[in-house]
């Protein structure tokens, strides 16, 4: 991987392609135009958050220089020695690129979310561990590629007879290990009851659902199931479901913890069926089909808008700030590592601009996702990073952070990214993999061979081209045979899919 160097001081805005590019202190160095192409993704997004700061529909020339001023190139500030934090790990859910205003949404507002990049670091370059929810949580629980598992292999997971294995460490059993408390509140979707569940895979405890949806106020789930559970016993709420996770997390973070805390807090906002808090005739309509057997009921193939999609993302952000506000009240902020991402790319209406496909997809919209990281304690805010990460290397990065050793047995995929973070060092080349049926995918600085269901060999550059629609393959033979064969020597080691 090659070295990340610093942006160059800004043209005159109407002589830049992209205006709001941030600009450097006097005292950064100018980078490479390939470090420069990668960030350019990110300029809008940044004039965007700027523009709700200020209370504004679009970017004025004074919002666009405030824009400038929020966010500078990554840059570790080596020296500091915090103490363990407690960790507050938050995923939407079908949560796209640029559903958020600071990756570049033209018409959602996420205000405590932007509010949240600024204080630490937002990624441009941050994929999901697999394009659907359950392989992608398998590969950040575990840290390892989903096809390690025979879980793993279920995209997504959608019945009883598979999930991850209670034997198989985790994050949260390996940092329960290291003296963590630890907790999982709203979606689960690495298996069911009697077999599966997160008090038998290292959370102390658990509130949330089991399955890959359910309607949010009845909580019936695909099958028409009741799935709203605390521990492994079914609980009784029928409020819409943002609202009753907001308050668990809420209470979570505030309570009076004699040792650091894991909460993964996995919300099922923004994912089908598209209903926002008051929608209860719509609520009630999803609910007469599923009981009268409509088995696609849930998916709400004939719902849903773009307004009602950013109402449902808006709702998402003040959820976190709730969350957030709590913790800052129990004087716990400085010390609390905050992450925020999504377990896959973008769904029916999400906005993924410029990059192409969706979720179910390896092309870059459907698992590249957006990504925060705050730890005021450790990490200065205001910062931006185009580095290529994936969800195991959260895991790797958190063990680490935690002071929790991976177990021997079960060797992590991802990269820890602790060093890189806290102590500014430049993290060693590597590959980032992916494979979904029917679909291959390996990223290596920045070129990235994809192989679709055509069956076609691409290989792309995507500092040039994010949108993948440049196939370099012919005038790059010997690249994308490196790259495939690259590929093919870790498929190698996985599981292969049942037939």
């Amino acid at each position: 991987m090659t070295a990340r160097a610093a942006r160059p001081a800004p043209a005159p805005a109407s002589a830049r392609p992209h205006a709001l590019l941030t600009p450097l202190s006097p005292l950064e160095t100018p980078m490479s135009s390939s470090s420069l192409s990668r960030r350019a993704l990110g300029g809008a997004a940044v004039g965007t958050a700027a523009a709700v700061a200020l209370g504004t529909q679009a970017p004025t020339a004074q919002a666009a220089q405030a824009a400038a001023t929020e966010e500078r190139p990554f840059r570790a500030a080596p020296g500091r020695h915090p103490k363990r934090p407690n960790i507050l790990f938050i995923l939407g859910d079908d949560l796209g690129w640029a559903d958020l205003s600071s990756y570049g949404s033209p018409h959602i507002r996420t205000p405590h979310l932007d509010r949240l990049a600024r204080q630490g670091v937002r990624f441009t370059d941050a994929y999901s561990g697999s394009a659907t929810c359950s392989p992608t949580r398998f590969s950040l629980y575990t840290g390892r590629y989903p096809g390690r598992t025979k879980g793993g292999l279920a995209e997504p997971i959608a019945d009883k007879s598979v999930g991850l294995d209670p034997t198989h460490p985790t994050l949260a059993s390996l940092l329960r290990g290291a003296g963590y408390t630890t907790a999982l509140i709203g979606k689960w979707h690495c298996g069911y009851l009697p077999d599966y569940s997160p008090t038998r895979s290292g959370w102390d405890e658990f509130f949330g659902n089991f399955g890959g949806a359910l309607e949010y106020y009845s909580k019936l789930g695909l099958g028409g199931e009741y799935d709203l559970y605390e521990g492994d016993a079914t609980y009784k709420d029928l409020r819409y479901y943002t609202r009753i996770l907001t308050e668990r997390a809420s209470e979570y973070v505030a309570r009076d913890h004699d040792r650091p805390f894991l909460l993964n807090l996995n919300f099922t906002t923004p994912h089908w069926p598209w209903i926002a808090d008051g929608d209860e005739e719509a609520s009630a309509e999803i609910v007469r089909r599923i009981k009268a057997g409509d088995r696609s009921a849930l998916w709400h193939q004939d719902g849903g808008s773009v307004e009602k999609y950013k109402e449902m993302v808006e709702d998402l952000d003040r959820s976190v700030g709730q969350v957030l506000a709590a913790l800052r009240r129990a004087g716990r902020e400085r010390d609390t590592l905050v992450f925020f991402g999504s377990d896959n790319g973008g769904e029916r209406f999400s906005y993924n601009w410029p990059l192409a496909g969706n979720k179910g997809s390896l092309q870059e919209g459907g698992i590249r996702v957006p990504s925060v990281l705050r730890w005021p304690a450790a990490i200065d805010g205001g910062q931006v990073s185009d580095l290529p990460v994936f969800s195991p290397d959260w895991t790797a990065t958190l063990l680490e952070i935690g002071g929790a050793r991976p177990h021997p047995a079960y060797p992590l995929d991802g990269t820890s990214l602790a060093g890189h973070l806290l102590r500014g060092h430049e993290p060693a080349e590597r590959d980032l993999f992916w494979r979904v049926r029917g679909e291959r995918a390996l990223r290596r600085g920045d070129w990235k061979y994809y192989r679709g269901k055509s069956g076609r060999d691409q290989l792309f550059h995507l500092t040039e081209d994010a949108r993948e629609q440049a196939d370099r393959a012919p005038f790059e033979p010997e690249r994308l045979a490196e790259l495939r064969a690259a590929w093919e020597r870790v498929n190698a080691g996985l599981l292969p899919y049942p037939a």
